[in-house]
């Protein structure tokens, strides 16, 4: 693999914690959103622990291994972005990157102990295409802990952390988080259509249908397109 392409998968990931930030994603110093390097896939690439998403830049991100030793950067590493993230890549070969945050609307949801649900258009991309950890067992900063929450993400594309909050995968960065975008959305919209009435349910035919078209890798990648153009415009920093 080239330099360029390592280079390219950084700048994806500084501009994925631009958007998370001006999303409002963030919640102190919870959260991280990590690469795979694509020289050294046993190894990835995350924020730094306590640096707001609003600053990251491709120059802040560090180089981790499973073990959580850091081979290249400044700064410490968020211990549950390693027990999370190290297990969630070494269970999936297929995950480029990964995204969890403590936001808003996904932490309200993960309260309620449930699965989305196909009510919208966009919330079927996630249709029998993620689960849900019901087992929440306190911070996440030990390796079993990570274990669980690789297994009950299983093979999907995301996962509720009950009591906790998102996480989605991708075979990009930019797949990955935009279907935290779109997760953390949906789960607004079926708070607020559950707090005015019964939810309508899509069947599970017409679901599957859209999901074929609204949740693929391609169509997760492509669907982020508009921010990453977006963030480029406004945090031109983002790429030192």
């Amino acid at each position: 693999m080239s330099n360029d392409e390592r280079l390219q998968r950084k700048r994806e990931l500084a501009a994925a914690f631009r958007i998370f930030g001006s999303f409002g994603f963030s919640e102190g110093v919870a959260g991280h959103i990590t690469a795979r390097d694509p020289e050294n896939p046993s190894t990835f690439w995350v924020n730094p622990f306590g640096m707001s998403f609003s600053r990251i830049k491709v120059s802040d991100l560090i180089l981790v291994n499973h073990e959580g030793t850091v081979l290249a950067g400044d700064g410490p590493v968020n211990r549950a972005a390693f027990a999370i993230h190290s297990q969630v890549h070494a269970a999936r070969p297929d995950v480029m990157a990964a995204a969890h945050a403590h936001s808003l609307y996904g932490k309200a949801f993960a309260g309620l102990g449930v699965q989305l649900d196909p009510i919208t258009q966009d919330a079927c991309a996630f249709f029998e295409d993620h689960h849900l950890y019901a087992e929440y067992g306190g911070v996440a900063d030990d390796l079993e802990e990570g274990k669980r929450i690789a297994v009950a993400l299983g093979a999907a594309k995301a996962a509720i952390l009950q009591n906790h909050g998102l996480l989605t995968v991708g075979r990009s960065v930019a797949e990955a988080a935009w279907w935290f975008v779109t997760l953390e959305r949906s789960c607004q919209a079926q708070l607020l259509a559950m707090a005015a009435g019964t939810p309508k349910h899509i069947d599970r035919a017409t679901a599957l249908d859209v999901r074929e078209q609204l949740g693929t890798p391609m169509a997760g990648w492509f669907q982020f397109q508009p921010l990453w153009d977006q963030i480029q415009a406004t945090d031109p920093d983002l790429f030192d």
